[in-house]
């Protein structure tokens, strides 16, 4: 139990999914935006039983906000020309689905593109952060490998490079959270090396890598793939490739993209049960068209067309161009579709994502000490109402 200051705070009571499993009859008691307990009604504080009720009257499911480490925009809005304004109404638009914490997530692109989109992110986060916390930057690319661009412009591939790295993190320290490169390329394994000392996560992407190459990385600490068993070497019997490795190394963390388009739910259920509870990451990949009708749009610098809410590149229209998915939807899928157990849905939404980022020990989960990103579900897992940081947002 957290410590409580004089100040009452207020109460949500409903089912609540604890870390150590659901409390049917329970309540979140929450104070200057932090949890201070969370767990069955009849066990509340005696401090805190008189304190009002939420806002809204609970009749649901309370889960943690979900972590989407791996957005590109939404709302009309791509991270990599966004201004502070476009990067809040992205944000407004994941946190109306869920999305509590994110990291802003960039395409492969020049170093003056990504210096700026570091800028715009550094300076959005001095400011109060209303709506979904923007956690820092994930830097999917340039550092990939041309045989598989998918939806990333190729004329801007480059080796790993550690200099530019040193560069952005004297300029902006802390801001990059995850690098997604090739292990295959030159200078990954040193680049590898330096991201792990500093806490950044290491993860492999766009690569044409053999099975050896990908365990030889994970040996230098690469930790995570990025949108597992798309644009990488896939499983053969005789070659195991990128995706045979990532499913059999327990260091490497699997993403995924739960929209029914990316992955067949089969592959799903598959990859969950080799990874366990603790290895998967649910991700959206979301453009710019996330929340948008079908159409025209850009991904970085690339044209793409959204048809039945399927965005890919329109002039190759075989290659998907990221996704107009949002957490709650791939949440439900992972559920619904894959065969997940709500506990360990949840644990690939927000827990998982928050371990690494890092963040695990203020969100994540719903216990005492932690930060109030809370969100209410119906019985069919429609969401209901979204509280970061103990404000339920308005949408």
């Amino acid at each position: 139990m957290a410590e409580v200051n004089q100040e009452p705070g207020h109460l949500l009571y409903g089912i609540v999914l604890t870390p150590e499993g659901i409390v049917k009859s329970g309540v979140i008691a929450v104070q200057d935006g932090i949890i201070v307990y969370a767990g069955a009604a009849r066990w509340l504080p005696e401090a805190f039983s008189g304190w009002p009720e939420s806002e809204r009257v609970l009749d649901g499911l309370l889960i943690p906000g979900f972590v989407d480490v791996h957005v590109h925009g939404g709302a009309g809005h791509d991270f990599m020309y966004a201004d502070a304004q476009g990067v809040s109404e992205a944000a407004a638009f994941h946190a109306s689905n869920g999305t509590t914490t994110m990291l802003a997530t960039t395409m492969t692109a020049s170093k003056e593109a990504i210096d700026r989109v570091l800028a715009v992110v550094d300076a959005y986060r001095s400011e109060d952060m209303p709506y979904a916390q923007v956690a820092g930057v994930h830097l999917e690319g340039p550092f990939i490998s041309p045989k598989w661009p998918g939806a990333q412009n190729p004329e801007h591939i480059v080796p790993p490079n550690v200099e530019w790295l040193e560069e952005w993190e004297r300029s902006y320290p802390g801001l990059i959270r995850q690098v997604t490169l090739a292990p295959e390329r030159e200078g990954a394994e040193a680049t590898i090396t330096w991201l792990r000392r500093r806490g950044i996560t290491a993860a492999l992407g766009h690569t044409d890598a053999a099975y050896e190459q990908v365990i030889a990385a994970a040996d230098a600490g690469l930790n995570q793939a990025v949108h597992t068993f798309n644009q990488m070497t896939p499983l053969h019997h005789r070659k195991p490739g990128t995706a045979g490795a990532v499913l059999s190394d327990e260091r490497i963390r699997a993403e995924v993209i739960a929209d029914g388009i990316h992955v067949h739910p089969a592959a799903i259920s598959i990859l969950a049960r080799l990874k366990g509870p603790e290895g998967l990451i649910l991700i959206t990949d979301a453009m710019s068209a996330a929340g948008l009708s079908d159409g025209e749009y850009a991904i970085g610098d690339l044209p793409v067309k959204v048809q039945d809410g399927v965005a890919r590149l329109r002039d190759n229209p075989d290659a998907l161009a990221g996704s107009t998915l949002t957490m709650i939807k791939g949440f439900r899928y992972l559920i619904q579709e894959a065969g997940l157990t709500l506990e360990d849905a949840s644990r690939a939404a927000s827990l998982n994502p928050a371990i690494s980022l890092g963040m695990e020990r203020s969100i994540g989960t719903l216990e005492a000490g932690k930060r109030a990103d809370i969100l209410l579900l119906d019985g069919a897992l429609n969401l209901r109402g979204v509280w970061i940081g103990g404000r339920l947002q308005q949408f």
